[in-house]
């Protein structure tokens, strides 16, 4: 897209934003002139925008600066969960992350390290993914030390307890009263803070994880809060589907082993998170897992 291009595509799953709530309809409106302004800023070349069911939440492009250097813009919808990714990224410092080479925050966006050839490691076997997912998480898990590196991270509790008012509201869709308050609970008792807590990335799954020159593999989109360890597992996991259906033990088991933390604790977790994670359609396929969930005997 030339400096004189006035028309920005913008990709499906976005363009269906429009359709959901005010605030994402005036987003998805307003993208055009935030793209052409960063265009500006950052002296950039855009091409065409990356498309397909992983880009719901952003509107990612690679271009070219003006050095020749090829890069990523990312513009990113706002939303609670996101809001510290620049931050994330700038802690991380590329390890073993994709690296910031600029950010605006107040546009949502960020120009970033290119991945080449930028696949997504759910090309791999899910018992392979596991071995990587497992390698990554042990590098990123590091504590924040105030006061050089707190950056204004937000605890997990500071999420699971928007999430819990998400879903109190939706209280007369609730297909299992009893499971979602379950998994409310256990919100508030597994998220309080811990001497023990790291930076986490809490969307760490195959998608977001790309091949890259630099290193085998790099993280993109973290959403990061400070947290317990166990949590970092369960986006992973519930995108193994399958796997987490047929067996869900020894599938839990694995990871854990991997990282060498509580099966019983990510158990609670995913439980959690199927009982009661707000959700625009309360489907009976993750209310289902909670009930397999909560029957398993305790992981020890």
């Amino acid at each position: 897209m030339s400096e004189q291009d006035t028309a920005v595509p913008i990709p499906k799953q976005l363009a269906a934003a429009d359709r959901t709530t005010a605030d994402r309809r005036n987003w998805v409106a307003r993208l055009p002139t935030i793209v052409r302004e960063l265009q500006t800023k950052w002296s950039l070349e855009i091409g065409s925008p990356f498309d397909g069911p992983d880009v719901s939440a952003a509107w990612v492009a690679p271009v070219q600066t003006i050095d020749g250097g090829h890069a990523v813009l990312k513009v990113g919808m706002p939303h609670m969960e996101a809001a510290h990714e620049a931050d994330g990224l700038r802690f991380w410092a590329g390890n073993p992350t994709v690296r910031l080479l600029a950010a605006d925050e107040d546009r949502w966006a960020m120009l970033l390290e290119r991945c080449e050839p930028g696949t997504a490691l759910r090309r791999l076997p899910e018992p392979d993914q596991d071995v990587v997912v497992a390698r990554l998480l042990r590098r990123l898990w590091r504590a924040p030390h105030l006061p050089h590196d707190s950056r204004g991270f937000r605890p997990l509790c500071a999420m699971t307890r928007h999430w819990a008012t998400e879903t109190l509201r939706a209280r007369s869709r609730w297909p299992d009263a009893g499971l979602v308050q379950e998994g409310l609970d256990l919100f508030e008792s597994l998220s309080k803070p811990s001497a023990d807590d790291v930076l986490l990335v809490t969307d760490l799954h195959a998608g977001n994880v790309l091949a890259a020159e630099r290193e085998p593999w790099l993280v993109i989109d973290p959403k990061p809060f400070v947290g317990d360890r166990a949590y970092d597992l369960t986006q992973h996991l519930l995108n193994c589907k399958e796997r987490l259906s047929s067996d869900p033990e020894a599938t839990i088991r694995r990871l854990s082993d991997l990282v060498e933390l509580d099966a019983e604790r990510v158990r609670l977790w995913l439980f959690a998170r199927s009982a009661c994670e707000p959700r625009d359609d309360w489907n009976e396929e993750s209310q289902r897992l909670a009930r397999v969930l909560s029957l398993l005997r305790p992981l020890r």
